[in-house]
């Protein structure tokens, strides 16, 4: 049996609040009148045996009759009246045979002087009424009329209005749970329709209450980022088939040139020196592609360890200035902390090799031979790493795009790169718990901010892997 939705189970929770509601105000109704009936006609059968007591026994004694003689009242229904000598012959049993209450009634009447018993519908009431004449024992019984009639009455009456009132409180609850998920399901219904044909689709905010619509906002929130990833994604396959494309159909247009017909060795070696070219450039972008996706995944986390931050960027300042010696590296370590523990996080050194290594790479390549600063600075839980360039930067319309893959600025024709490097910079320093801010100006140069959570100081270095290459 499937499990039962939510909106039934409100429906079910709505009816059953209601209906534990009536009945608690029915039975509070019916027991509070059936226990007042109760004493109203004891109060009753009481006056009755007392005006016995007056109007049998005292008048005949020579008493004054007492003041209950004013409140006498009419006969009670079916009742029967007794006055019995205490010493009657036979006793309680005789008494009990005589006005059809038990034995025990009588006993407890002369031992107490007074006595009340009900049996099946019909009321007891004694009296022990001492006088001249002897003690005897005055006994009125008669049927409780109103909780024959009246209570009954009330009984069936609320019953029906209990039935009443649960039609009515099913339609209630109906209505109620309907009215409260009908935006719900209208917000379902709409998310239905939406699919990767037409991710630019939304919910609409304008209706329902503050929660509602915040639930609205949240799934469009939620469609923009996927609707960015499948654009992101769409790009970079185009750009990544293009972009593989490019070096092979080279390849293979060169090899079948050289094939077509014979060709002196010079001709063969220039032919494959563009090939091998070609292949270089192809296996460039085929390992910036896998080092991208890997980087996407987090996929080096088992390696991570203690890194001085400071350490690798002496090691990443080497590193660039041996790729060209027309890179100029400036490391200002001018803000270095006293205590050389908050240079450490933790991480991969490689990978923050790799990363740092692009984003300085990329100063000095579009700052056509001017210094890059390299500043260190630490907070109390972050080590903040800013590389200053004064190169070409980049136009305010581009900034939103850096970190997609293959995107190149319109102002970066005449220089080398695939625009991998930041998308996979900025994968890098999200797998370490970190940020990256790029600020720009157009001929004014680029400030990329990246700042790393300092780790503990107890965890043993990770294991050391080969280095790699910078990728553009």
């Amino acid at each position: 049996m499937s499990r039962m939705n939510i909106h039934t189970r409100t429906l079910l929770i709505l009816l059953g609040s209601f209906m534990t509601v009536i009945l608690l105000f029915a039975g509070f109704v019916y027991l509070s009148v059936s226990s007042y009936t109760d004493r109203d006609f004891d109060r009753l059968l009481e006056l009755r045996v007392r005006s016995l007591v007056v109007h049998g026994l005292e008048e005949q004694e020579g008493d004054a009759p007492g003041p209950l003689v004013g409140e006498l009242i009419d006969r009670l229904s079916d009742e029967q009246d007794h006055i019995l000598p205490m010493d009657m012959e036979g006793g309680a049993r005789t008494m009990a045979a005589t006005t059809g209450a038990p034995p025990e009634f009588f006993t407890r009447l002369m031992r107490y002087g007074q006595a009340d018993h009900v049996q099946g519908g019909r009321h007891f009431k004694g009296l022990l009424h001492k006088g001249p004449k002897g003690a005897h024992l005055v006994v009125a019984s008669a049927e409780n009329y109103y909780e024959e009639h009246h209570v009954r009455h009330l009984r069936k009456n609320l019953l029906g209005a209990a039935g009443v009132a649960f039609v009515l409180a099913l339609l209630l609850a109906f209505h109620f749970s309907s009215t409260m998920f009908k935006p719900l399901h209208r917000i379902a219904e709409q998310v239905r329709q939406i699919g990767t044909e037409n991710l630019h689709q939304r919910i609409g905010e304008e209706q329902g209450s503050r929660e509602l619509r915040e639930l609205a906002s949240t799934f469009n929130y939620m469609l923009d980022r996927i609707e960015t990833a499948f654009e992101t994604q769409n790009n970079f396959i185009s750009n990544a088939s293009h972009e593989l494309r490019t070096p092979l159909t080279a390849i293979i247009g060169e090899a079948d040139v050289a094939l077509s017909k014979p060709r002196s060795a010079e001709e063969y070696v220039e032919t494959m020196q563009v090939i091998l070219e070609e292949a270089g450039h192809l296996d460039k972008k085929t390992k910036a592609l896998l080092f991208l996706a890997q980087t996407g995944f987090k996929s080096g986390r088992s390696q991570f360890g203690k890194v001085r931050i400071d350490q690798l960027l002496y090691d990443v300042k080497s590193t660039v200035e041996r790729m060209d010696q027309r890179h100029l590296v400036h490391l200002d370590m001018s803000l270095l902390p006293e205590n050389p523990t908050r240079l450490k996080v933790l991480g991969n050194e490689q990978l923050l090799h790799l990363a740092f290594s692009n984003v300085i790479l990329n100063g000095c390549k579009y700052s056509n031979g001017q210094p890059v600063t390299v500043s260190l600075g630490t907070s109390d839980e972050r080590v903040i790493v800013v590389v200053r360039d004064r190169g070409i930067g980049i136009a305010e319309n581009d900034l939103a795009h850096i970190y997609d893959p293959f995107f190149r600025g319109a102002n970066t024709k005449g220089y080398e790169g695939y625009g991998i490097g930041l998308p996979l910079t900025r994968n890098i320093v999200r797998m370490h718990g970190g940020e990256i801010i790029v600020s720009s100006k157009v001929k004014v140069g680029t400030t990329v901010q990246i700042t790393l959570p300092v780790g503990p100081f107890d965890l043993v270095a990770g294991r050391a892997a080969p280095r790699h290459s910078p990728v553009e």
